[in-house]
């Protein structure tokens, strides 16, 4: 063993002189015999100029209910704070009073499994591994836990997820749809029909947002976190025309009893889909019928992707076979070009048998 280094249980600790002369014990925190001489080396280093080496603290036991509620206040200023609310009140259920340095891969691919075997969606399951490693990456930030856990909380890979589901409506089911909403749903629905905004951006959207005048709307902050515009077309003009608009409150849709946003409006969605008979529809296939009809009608992908959003046109592309037009007209293009050049050929072989035949 060399100087200045030796074994307590299965971890490397190391001994050095500090500037006052004190001799200083502290761990590696790794079972490796080189971490802990590096870690000898750089400490040794920092005697040298003159420098004060803060040992490694000590992290106390803290469970994993402690984390949620150090995060819970840290991610009520995020964007993304509404979205996880879901996911962290299901990881509390499954790991509540778990300490966590108990955390390790095969705990959270346990959590997979059961969550599978109960029908949850991979998409769904992948959004809850990968915000249970955001909570664990802000307490090693936290002094918290060690890095370790974090490191094999990482190795869960995520599920395969099939994004394949394209649900959109056609024009006669869009229109049976509208007709059957009541109230304010019928206004949110025709806003998500003709903007191809998210359900979040609706229900958080202000008038501020909203220029009737020169017909676009304006979001600053959005799920990729980038400033769009929306054009407002003429049947969305007449809806939004036609709120009720309060001085006192700066919501475009708003519950008029509490002056609050709507949180949700799943219940009389739900209800006005069973009466126009429309099954397997979410709210968000709203936005994958406002990009559908776009490209059907021959509109760019690229402009699509601007109108959605998108940060890449991956995401876009998923439309794209709904616009057959563009590769018959590329197919046409290129027949045209053949067909000329058969053309000038089949001039030039009847010009050479005309000169043949009069030789």
């Amino acid at each position: 063993m060399a100087r200045g280094i030796y074994k307590r249980g299965r971890i490397y600790w190391i001994r050095y002189a500090g500037l006052d002369g004190k001799i200083i014990y502290e761990s590696s925190g790794s079972d490796k015999f080189k971490d802990a001489e590096a870690l000898l080396i750089q400490r040794k280093q920092a005697i040298k100029e003159g420098k004060q080496p803060e040992p490694l603290k000590k992290i106390a036991n803290h469970t994993f209910n402690e984390l949620v509620d150090e995060y819970i206040k840290w991610a009520e200023r995020q964007r993304s704070f509404r979205s996880k609310q879901g996911f962290i009140k299901q990881l509390t259920e499954a790991f509540g009073n778990i300490p966590l340095r108990r955390f390790n891969t095969m705990l959270v691919e346990q959590y997979q499994t059961e969550k599978l075997n109960k029908g949850n969606k991979p998409a769904t399951i992948n959004r809850h591994i990968a915000t249970l490693k955001h909570m664990l990456k802000k307490a090693v930030d936290w002094d918290m836990v060690e890095e370790d856990t974090l490191k094999r909380v990482r190795k869960v890979k995520q599920l395969p997820e099939n994004n394949r589901r394209l649900r959109y409506l056609s024009a006669e089911e869009c229109q049976r749809l509208i007709s059957h909403c009541q109230g304010i749903t019928k206004a949110i629905v025709i806003t998500a029909l003709n903007t191809g905004m998210r359900k979040g951006e609706i229900l958080g959207l202000t008038w501020n947002q909203v220029d009737l005048k020169h017909g676009f709307i304006l979001l600053d902050i959005t799920k990729n976190g980038e400033r769009r515009e929306i054009p407002i077309n003429e049947t969305l003009t007449d809806t939004l025309q036609g709120l009720t608009r309060r001085v006192d409150i700066p919501y475009v849709f708003y519950d008029p009893v509490t002056g609050k946003p709507y949180k949700d409006i799943k219940r009389s969605f739900q209800t006005a889909l069973k009466k126009a008979g429309i099954k397997d529809f979410h709210f968000h296939d709203l936005r994958h019928t406002f990009a559908s009809h776009l490209v059907m009608a021959g509109v760019d992908i690229t402009t699509v992707k601007e109108l959605l959003g998108h940060k890449t046109l991956t995401m876009t592309l998923r439309y794209s076979h709904l616009a057959p037009s563009h590769k018959v007209k590329a197919v046409n293009i290129l027949d045209n070009t053949i067909n000329e050049g058969s053309t000038i050929q089949k001039l030039y072989n009847l010009e050479k048998k005309e000169l043949a035949i009069n030789a």
